[in-house]
């Protein structure tokens, strides 16, 4: 099939937003989770410091307790890999960064390693899916390595207390699985529900004003619905992420199994959905008793069949996911060297802030990188005017300084899931006060100095983003939209088919599923960029509707729909 899109002989720049760019969101479900984590795993090695007397050491204690920030989302199986993996990779890069800095005083040599390590550092993240919070903490604590006073002889003690509380950070992160032990499962198994509601009320909402205005609104009608089965198809998916993720599959974790599949039905049928009781088996799932029982005669082992087939396949290699994000590595170390040359150039003391300031900007696409960077931006720029609120206090005692600190980190976390901005306004004054558990300094300097890197690192950066194109994102859309078409023709064979082998049918509407969420996923990624050429985004639009309807067709054929006729509320859950 061929695009209905012209593609033109020179590629179009896209413009860059301002609207929405700092509006804040809702803030995330478990926002108090992190911040807590990050209280619990950074108290006791910095207090510990204080009564030693040596807070000058807490740089490298806070590269293992930040750690805890990492895989809140993940099941504990997996939360416990992850976030080993985590510590293992922050003591790493900051071993290489306190040899280099022991090895060399040489500036231009150790930003060049610092934009080195964040362009490794911004691709395994993104390869692995490790976030939030993603590069961003693992660059900071590095490249402040960098520019470390260090000596061969102090590196084995440094990376020791590093490990030490990235073991600490280890425990905090999974000591709530002692007490519900199917907590990342169940949320993201609700999110699933809930986001399946909304798609149901927004399908039979746009019908209606269909039916009352007229065909002439149907386009305006439908792309409400089309963002809300975007995000129902997303949510499904990382449920079903999250329960392949969790290990032994205990009886838990197939009743969390079959909820999803009820989610997965709404999603392929929302007509014959009633989102009250999703929403009501959602609410079940998030209270503190046992993971409730779905009664449904339609949720047979047939329909479960597809886990154990994705189960045996298992994950894509690290490797395969590395290619395609080649450009943004490229983008990554240019830019992060770039800022951290400019601010050799212009005299300001700590260019790893200008190296850290173009690396956190570096997001999917051009456009986000905008919008991030008016974000920190705004954020920095704030949060220096709290850290001069806050200094006279931070001053009067060493504790004080520890507390803030603390204090700091709790509202960073609480708050950074609302608007990136927003969490940057802690964020900033955190990083200025961990200047000082050295030595005290001029509050001033640190303003003048922050404000400089900043603008510079967010301008050089983004500049940077500009001249380092991704023509790969459109090969890439063009490899997912087929693999996505071939899914769509697999799936349509065997519905074809009088009968199928036991499972072939739902393993198809699985990986149909999958390559849909993956095909919006990349679709909005390229769209994003800048000086591309055009994209067959109506060939995009065509196969994401008749995927979604093959998916409806299955889920009739499989004779996975509800019985309207019966009751949705409490009795279709029990404890």
């Amino acid at each position: 099939m061929s695009s209905a899109t012209p593609t033109p002989a020179t590629p179009r720049a896209r413009r860059l937003p301002l609207a929405g760019v700092l509006r804040l969101g809702r803030p995330s479900d478990i926002w108090f989770k992190p911040a807590l984590s990050a209280v619990a795993a950074i108290a006791p090695p910095n207090l510990a410091l204080l009564a030693l007397g040596r807070l000058d050491l807490a740089m490298y204690t806070m590269a293992g307790s930040l750690c805890a920030l990492y895989a809140h989302n993940r099941p504990y199986a997996a939360r416990g890999r992850v976030l080993a993996l985590v510590v293992l990779g922050m003591v790493g890069g900051l071993a290489v960064s306190l040899l280099a800095a022991s090895l060399t005083a040489n500036a231009v040599v150790l930003v060049s390693v610092g934009a080195l390590l964040a362009a490794v550092q911004k691709v395994l993240c993104d390869a692995s899916r490790v976030g939030p919070p993603g590069n961003v903490v693992l660059t900071f604590i590095t490249s402040a390595s960098l520019f470390a006073p260090q000596s061969l002889g102090q590196v084995p003690g440094h990376l020791a207390l590093a490990l030490a509380a990235g073991a600490w950070a280890w425990i905090v992160g999974m000591a709530p699985g002692l007490v519900r032990p199917h907590g990342p499962e169940r949320r993201a198994t609700a999110q699933a529900l809930e986001a399946a509601a909304g798609y149901a009320v927004a399908v039979g909402g746009a019908a209606r004003t269909r039916a009352n205005a007229g065909a002439g609104t149907a386009a305006a009608t439908g792309a409400g619905p089309a963002r809300a089965r975007a995000a129902t198809a997303a949510a499904v998916h990382a449920a079903w992420q999250t329960l392949l993720a969790a290990g032994t599959r205990s009886g838990p974790r197939r009743e969390l199994e079959r909820f999803v599949v009820r989610a997965e039905v709404a999603l392929a049928a929302p007509g014959d959905t009633e989102p009250e009781r999703l929403r009501a088996w959602a609410r079940a799932l998030r209270g503190r008793g046992p993971v409730p029982q779905v009664d449904d005669p339609a949720a047979t082992a047939d329909e479960l069949l597809g886990v154990e087939a994705e189960l045996g396949a298992g994950q894509r290699p690290l490797w395969t996911r590395l290619g395609p994000l080649t450009p943004l590595a490229v983008r990554t170390a240019v830019g992060c060297a770039l800022a951290g040359y400019a601010s050799l150039a212009l005299g300001v003391g700590r260019p790893y802030w200008a190296l850290v300031t173009a690396a956190s900007l570096y997001q999917a696409n051009l456009t986000l990188t905008w919008s991030r960077g008016v974000q920190r931006v705004v954020g920095n720029l704030v949060g220096v005017l709290v850290f001069a609120a806050l200094v006279p206090l931070a001053h009067l005692h060493p504790a004080a300084l520890v507390l803030c600190c603390l204090a700091l980190n709790f509202g960073a976390e609480a708050l950074i899931s609302r608007n990136y901005w927003l969490g940057s306004i802690c964020v900033t004054p955190m990083a200025l006060l961990i200047t000082e558990f050295a030595r005290t300094q001029d509050a001033g300097q640190l303003i003048t100095e922050r404000v400089l890197d900043t603008l510079i690192g967010a301008l050089v950066g983004l500049v940077a983003a500009i001249a380092v194109t991704n023509r790969r994102s459109g090969d890439r859309l063009e490899q997912v939209l087929a693999a996505s078409e071939l899914a769509r023709e697999r799936a349509a064979r065997l519905l074809a088919e009088s009968q199928t082998a036991p499972g072939a049918l739902e393993s198809a509407r699985r990986v149909l599923a999958g390559a849909l969420v993956d095909l919006r996923a990349t679709a909005d990624a390229a769209a994003g960029e800048w000086w591309q050429r055009a994209l067959p985004m109506e060939r995009v639009v065509l196969a994401e509707q008749s995927g979604h309807r093959t998916l409806a067709a299955t889920v009739r054929r499989q004779g996975l729909l509800l019985d309207r006729r019966t009751s949705g509320r409490a009795e279709d859950v029990r404890s």
